[in-house]
């Protein structure tokens, strides 16, 4: 048996495209290894979002280098789709692969390498999209991708470069993939990819995200399922009706990237929003969804960005109808026109604009975590808090969960009292439920 270790940088999209690899591979005897672990092949899934990601890139890949001995090191994704050359050219990387060459790399790691492949027969046409993932190695919950690409183009961003145009899955074979997952014991499913919002497949008269939602609550057992993000704009009355109506299986979470307060800012970013619709829209989500948890991208440090545009931002993150924030620096992307663009802001500007807003995110999900206390929460157990021992939950509304003693550790939804709050997490007194199907 072969050892096969994984890591991912990045998006949900990411984590899930890196599972169908391991996915593939598994037929010729690959087992999973920690990333940490001695292993016969590592594989690093990329992110190129910002030049920030691309160091962490560098410095995984690096790190891998130094300790693999004679095993294959691969990285794929986004960062090799932005700079093959730079990638390939990395001390102790043994093969490349973009984000198009994913669904087939069974099939060129067995043409490259053909020793660690003879155990099986394999066909090399065979598409690895079409087959659904039924495990997620380390997780108590899974994602499953329903489309790929963007034809959004907003003028910070490469994602569309290295993705490509907007694709979606069809309807039966999301429904087909959820089921799947009920059945390998799966509570929470994930949807995700770039731009879900816009998922349609109208040769099965799937019209819109909400009727994909529909099917899958009828036609699966699935006890929760949730949006990983939706653009501003895909927010209106329907959707927020929809989460309305179907508090239970429906998570109440939200991520709906911001990037920006400033409508001027949001024009030069060709952002298809503006201030107003996102007020309106968090507001609203927050009187219609009780507990429901809202969080968002932010970009600071945009070309020309000025104090009075970055105070709109301020106005909006700090309102009390924002939990939590993901903040970005600005960061020149070859090839975008934003990377074009003049009155780049001055760095130890932009650094306290950064550090200012993370502030402002920690103190609202302490806010967010405040709320909950003395509340029955519903938390799925994911990885055990190092200093405790315990298993650490995430809740339906995306809150961490410190779970009581002995329970843990599958992917069982646990009922527990939440009495107080920690540095990022509630901290439960007691279990009343041990486990809630």
């Amino acid at each position: 048996m072969k050892k096969l270790a994984t890591h991912t940088l990045g998006c949900r999209l990411n984590q899930f495209e890196t599972e169908k690899v391991a996915s593939a591979l598994a037929p010729f005897d690959f087992e999973r290894a920690e990333f940490e672990d001695q292993a016969d092949m590592y594989l690093i899934n990329t992110c190129t979002v910002t030049h920030k990601a691309d160091a962490t890139c560098r410095q995984v890949i690096s790190n891998v280098a130094r300790r693999k001995g004679t095993a294959k090191l691969v990285v794929i994704g986004c960062y090799v789709d932005s700079d093959r050359q730079a990638v390939s050219r990395l001390p102790g990387v043994d093969l490349v692969l973009g984000n198009r060459e994913k669904p087939q790399i069974a099939a060129i790691l067995r043409k490259k390498w053909p020793e660690m492949f003879e155990s099986q027969k394999y066909s090399l046409n065979t598409d690895v999209t079409t087959s659904g993932v039924m495990d997620f190695h380390g997780h108590s919950r899974a994602w499953l991708k329903i489309s790929d690409g963007c034809n959004q183009k907003c003028t910070f961003c490469i994602i569309p470069s290295v993705r490509g145009p907007l694709r979606n899955n069809s309807a039966p074979n999301v429904i087909r993939d959820v089921q799947r997952l009920v059945d390998g014991g799966y509570h929470e499913v994930v949807l995700t990819g770039v731009h879900i919002g816009h998922f349609k497949d109208t040769v099965n008269n799937v019209r819109s995200l909400t009727d994909l939602l529909d099917l899958i609550l009828a036609e699966t057992g699935l006890t929760r399922i949730r949006i990983s993000s939706l653009e501003p704009q895909m927010v209106d009355e329907r959707m927020i009706d929809y989460f309305a109506a179907h508090t239970g299986r429906l998570c109440r979470h939200l991520h709906l990237p911001l990037q920006s307060g400033s409508d001027r800012i949001l024009h030069e970013m060709r952002r298809p929003y503006r201030r107003e619709h996102y007020l309106w829209a968090i507001r609203t989500l927050k009187e219609a969804v009780p507990g429901i948890v809202i969080g968002g991208d932010v970009i600071v440090g945009f070309p020309g960005e000025t104090d009075g545009d970055f105070k709109r931002t301020v106005e909006i993150t700090d309102s009390g109808l924002m939990d939590y924030l993901h903040v970005f620096t600005y960061s020149d992307r070859s090839g975008t026109r934003a990377s074009e663009m003049a009155d780049k802001c001055d760095a130890r500007v932009v650094a306290e604009r950064h550090r200012r807003l993370r502030k402002i995110s920690k103190h609202r999900m302490c806010e967010a975590l405040r709320r909950e206390v003395g509340q029955t929460i519903r938390a799925i157990s994911e990885n055990v808090d190092s200093l405790t021992g315990r298993y650490l939950g995430v809740t339906d509304n995306y809150l961490k969960v410190l779970l009581p003693g002995g329970i843990g550790g599958d992917k069982s939804i646990h009922e527990a009292l939440a009495s107080s709050t920690a540095e990022g997490y509630l901290e439960c007194a007691a279990e009343t439920t041990a486990r809630v199907a």
